[in-house]
Order: C-alpha cells, then sequence, then structure tokens
C-alpha cells in the first residue's frame, strides 16, 4: 500500500473533531498543570464519551437486577440491557449470530479461555502452536503456561527489517501446527499483519487460527467471516467502552464442541449429585453474575462508535498518522527513531519511537509536565523488544478524538526534553 497522506478527498466525510472531543469529558474539561489534557495513549485503553458514561449510570438508576433467573420486570429489563449489548458487539463483528459472542473480562480472559478449554483438549506433545514476535503477553503467556502442561512446541514467525511479519517459512512453521495465534495489529509497532493470507495458509495446513484484535477492532470495520478466524479477542475499553469486559467471537460449531471454562452459576441447564450439563451458548462460558452495565456500555460503545462510521475513523487516523510521521521525522531527524515501517499506510495509529538517550521514562515525565499522554516501558511485548534491541520506548497512539493540534502538541513537548537533559 502506498503512503497514505493527510488529504481525504474523494474519501469519506472528514470527522469533527471539536465536537467529538467534547463528547469527552476527561478531554474536554479537564486541565494538567495548566495545560489541556492530549491523550495519547488510547492503544493502552480509549476514553469514554458521555453517552458511554450515561448508558451505564442510566442502568444502575433504573434497571439494576441480576439477569437471566429473575422473573419481575427489573430482572426483564436487565436482561434485555445485557442481551441487547451482546447483539450490538456480535454485529459490529459481523457475527453470524449473538450466540457466537462471549462476555469475557478483557481480551486476556478472552484468550487464555480458548488455551484453557480447546487448547488443553488438543494441545499435546508432538503438536505445534506458531505465534508472532509481535504478539502481546496476552496472546503469548497463555499458550507458554498450556505449553509447559501438556508438553508441546511453540513456533515463531519473525519479523523484517521494516516490522512486518517474515513470511518466507511459513509454510514450514505450520507444518504440523494446530494453532496460529497472531495480532492483527501490532500494540507496539502498528504493523497491520495480512490476516486472511495467514488464515488461508494454516486452514491449509489443517490448524485453527486466533486472532487478538484488541488493536483493530476500534479502528476498522471488521467481519470475522472475512478475516478468516476461528476466534478473535477484543476488548471493550480500547473502543470508549468501559473497562472490566472484553469479548471471545468464535465459530458455533467450535464453541459447541468446547468443554466450559469456569464452573458455577449461570453457566448449567442442570446439575446433580453426580454432574452437570452446560447451558447453551453462550451462557456456557459465562459463569456467574455477568458485568452487566459494563456491557451496556460496550453496547453504547459500539452505538457511538457506528453513529461517527467506521470509515470514516479510519480515514481520520490514516491523515493523523500520516501527520504525525511527517512532523516527528521532520522536526527531529536523525534523533528521534520510530519503530517499524516508515511508512503510515502499513500501520494504524501507533507511533512508538526512542529519542536520543532520553529514557521513554523521563522523556513521558517531560511530555506530562505539559498535559501529554504517553506510554513508556516495554509495552507487554518483551520478546519483541528483544528483537528490535531495545529495552523500553515510548509510544503515542491516536483516536477519533486526536486531531493536528494534539501531533503539534506531542512533537513540541519532545523538544522540551533538549532544555532539561545535558547532551
Amino acid at each position: 500500500m502506498a503512503p497514505l497522506t493527510d488529504e481525504t478527498a474523494g474519501g469519506p466525510a472528514p470527522l469533527d473533531v471539536a465536537a467529538i472531543k467534547a463528547d469527552f469529558p476527561l478531554i474536554s474539561e479537564r486541565q494538567e498543570r495548566g495545560h489541556p489534557i492530549v491523550f495519547l495513549d488510547s492503544a493502552a485503553s480509549s476514553q469514554k464519551p458521555r453517552q458511554v458514561l450515561d448508558a451505564m449510570t442510566t442502568y444502575y438508576e433504573r434497571h439494576n437486577a441480576n439477569v437471566h433467573r429473575g422473573a419481575y420486570q427489573l430482572a426483564e429489563e436487565a436482561t434485555d440491557g445485557l442481551e441487547g449489548a451482546r447483539e450490538k458487539v456480535a454485529g459490529f463483528v459481523g457475527a453470524a449470530s449473538s450466540r457466537e459472542l462471549i462476555f469475557t473480562r478483557n481480551a486476556t480472559e478472552a484468550v487464555n479461555l480458548v488455551a484453557q478449554t480447546w487448547g488443553r483438549q488438543h494441545l499435546h506433545a508432538g503438536d505445534a502452536v506458531v505465534l508472532s514476535l509481535l504478539e502481546h503477553h496476552s496472546n503469548i503467556v497463555p499458550w507458554q503456561i498450556m505449553a509447559q502442561q501438556n508438553g508441546f512446541e511453540i513456533r515463531w514467525i519473525g519479523l523484517t527489517d521494516d516490522g512486518q511479519l517474515d513470511l518466507s517459512n511459513l509454510d514450514q512453521l505450520l507444518d504440523g501446527a494446530k494453532l496460529l495465534a497472531v495480532s492483527a495489529a501490532s500494540n507496539v509497532l502498528g504493523t497491520l499483519t495480512p490476516v486472511r493470507l495467514l488464515a488461508d495458509a494454516a486452514h491449509g495446513a489443517g490448524a485453527k487460527v486466533l486472532i487478538d484484535a484488541c488493536q483493530y477492532v476500534p479502528h476498522h470495520s471488521c467481519d470475522v467471516s472475512a478475516l478468516g478466524a476461528d476466534w478473535i479477542a477484543f476488548s471493550a475499553h480500547k473502543l470508549c467502552g468501559p473497562t472490566g469486559i472484553g469479548a471471545l467471537w468464535g465459530r458455533e460449531e467450535i464453541l459447541e464442541e468446547m468443554p466450559p471454562f469456569l464452573g458455577g452459576g449461570s453457566m448449567i441447564l442442570n446439575v446433580t449429585v453426580d454432574g452437570f450439563t452446560p447451558a447453551a451458548l453462550p451462557q456456557k462460558f459465562e459463569a456467574g453474575t455477568p458485568a452487566i452495565a459494563e456491557a451496556v456500555g460496550f453496547g453504547a460503545a459500539v452505538d457511538y462508535l457506528l453513529g461517527i462510521g467506521m470509515d470514516r475513523i479510519l480515514a481520520h487516523e490514516q491523515a493523523l498518522t500520516a501527520y504525525a510521521f511527517r512532523q516527528l521525522t521532520e522536526r527531529y531527524s536523525d534523533d528521534l527513531r520510530i519503530l517499524g515501517s516508515a511508512e503510515p499506510g502499513r500501520r494504524c495509529g501507533i507511533a512508538t519511537f526512542v529519542y536520543k538517550d532520553v529514557h521513554p521514562h523521563d522523556l513521558s515525565q517531560v511530555l506530562d509536565e505539559r498535559g501529554v499522554c504517553v506510554r513508556a516501558g516495554h509495552h507487554c511485548a518483551k520478546p519483541l523488544m528483544k528483537s528490535l534491541g531495545v529495552a523500553a520506548a515510548a509510544r503515542a497512539s491516536w483516536y477519533l478524538y486526536n486531531d493536528r493540534s494534539d501531533i503539534d502538541a506531542l512533537v513540541d513537548a519532545i523538544g522540551a526534553a533538549d532544555a532539561l537533559f545535558d547532551w
């Protein structure tokens, strides 16, 4: 794909970012040390619009009750809120049925659910799981835990010099593998991976496919059938929704065959002294009282994003990425190194970088003095950072509520580090 410019002629209508910012109280109302908040850490967790906050408050004030089992009006309203949100989230990712959409605490739990159910059943000594060096720890450690217990092999897809997946030996890596688990977009490099190509290759080799879509679903129109995966995992808090809830989408026939993950109330059809019968999907995987208000907020976040338009959001972020790369490279030239591809069109709205020999934590503190919020550290991706020869880096990430003024604030704040450090 050719590098994208910040022009949107012929494309989706541009966003009214000023109006969008007004929907987010923390951004529009709070200041830090006399500076407005410039929030550039949405890859870690996005801000929440009033529409989401109001939906959750309304649930607690007017509909609060436990779900599914109550025969009174409030319980029916709470159940409708939960299941209505499930329908919205399932539709957001193109699921064939809401039965395929499992609410989890987060994407991490979603990956662990697959590892501890399907993985425990199907992965044994002599088998292999294929991961990539781009992966977040959430899509590494669950498989390492299961490998220690069941004795299977983990193989790794390496990277090219520009941060893309090195697929030169993909057939060899998939030979005899039972699972490919890979991110759709890197939380460090922003790399967009060729998910459908990977899924087709894995299925051709007889392997199942799990996609970590945390950095993909909030920014792209998502159709799980087009992705070709067997499961995708994502979180609400990265797409303007609340923390404490995420989702696992899976093919219904595969979910039907998987054993329950957690045992207890809600996930059973019947219990006797001799055993139990699990409930039908999706309750089979949702033991205990669910995060009802959070589900309502999840659904409200989906409504909010769809009301703006995912195509418009993506076009805005791509234009902002091109602008950010241009400003950072022109201003700082050889002093600032952006990790990954130099082409904004090959990545999502993330710029992870090192600046001179300033430690990223020190740099983030300098930026914070000006109200600019960025992430610093290894970004829960230590194997990737080691492969890049970098112990830590700063990461700026933007979303629909960011504009050029936020990028300008970032670029200016980086320069302020020169006044504080002795070169």
